[in-house]
């Protein structure tokens, strides 16, 4: 049993072929896809994702669509309106938020981000943060905010082995994606090798970062068993050992999701 904790099954490059791509999932052994929102508007559409028995989703507002938010989705009360949408039997977590440095409007990221994070502590859900070039501020404020209280997930880490304790001291688990396939991977082998075993997730963040071998084309969650051979090449176990560890680890940290066996 292989679950993919991050993939955006809802994009529309997925549409003409949805049911293909989850019947070659299953048939690669993935019993659980975790697909994340990236927007308000968009969430209607990811939980309609949860019409595969195999679907759970989460909630939230990606950075790198923050320039791109429209009045309405401003306007929102976006604590309220995360409670309201979390009450679907579907929903798992709270997410994919946080930082990206690389894109515009850094101050309304921050402050959506912390409303993730209130709003993931009130609701009792873990939560599912992208940061990218943003590692000098996504601590101090997960911290203010108190985010250690549900914990969550790193989705597809980028920073380096010295800032796995910083992220693990907050309560987070961290999350690798196709990169740990590359041949020329260092960074994302280096923090692979020392995060905790009870922290250690895979994903696909499909349609994006396929593995190697189908680097540069579209990423689909049957490559999942792709991501748990690059990890255990990068501990230096074999690829049955991460299947059990991050499948375990994902029931743990998604408690509310009901995965069959």
């Amino acid at each position: 049993m292989v679950i993919d904790t991050h993939c955006h099954l809802d994009d529309p490059i997925f549409d003409e072929d949805r049911d293909d791509v989850m019947a070659r999932a299953r048939a690669a052994g993935v019993r659980g896809v975790l697909v994340p929102a990236v927007r308000p508007s968009a969430w209607p559409r990811a939980l309609a994702m949860a019409r595969h028995r195999e679907v759970a989703v989460a909630l939230g507002v990606h950075p790198q669509c923050v320039p791109d938010l429209d009045a309405g989705e401003r306007a929102l009360d976006l604590p309220r309106a995360l409670a309201e949408a979390a009450d679907h039997r579907a929903v798992v977590a709270i997410g994919e938020c946080a930082l990206d440095g690389d894109t515009a409007d850094p101050e309304t990221q921050e402050t959506i981000l912390r409303a993730h994070v209130r709003a993931a502590r009130a609701l009792r859900l873990p939560l599912i943060v992208h940061v990218f070039h943003a590692h000098d501020r996504a601590p101090r404020i997960l911290r203010e905010e108190g985010a250690r209280d549900v914990g969550g997930v790193l989705h597809s880490y980028s920073g380096g082995a010295d800032l796995v304790p910083v992220y693990r001291d907050l309560g987070f688990a961290f999350s690798f994606a196709g990169p740990i396939t590359y041949p020329n991977a260092r960074r994302p082998v280096a923090a692979a090798r020392v995060v905790d075993a009870s922290l250690l997730l895979a994903e696909t963040d499909a349609p994006d970062q396929a593995p190697h071998p189908h680097r540069g084309g579209r990423s689909e969650p049957a490559f999942v068993a792709e991501v748990i051979r690059g990890l255990a090449a990068a501990r230096g176990c074999d690829a049955a050992t991460i299947e059990t560890m991050t499948t375990g680890n994902a029931r743990r940290i998604f408690a509310r999701w009901s995965l069959e066996p």
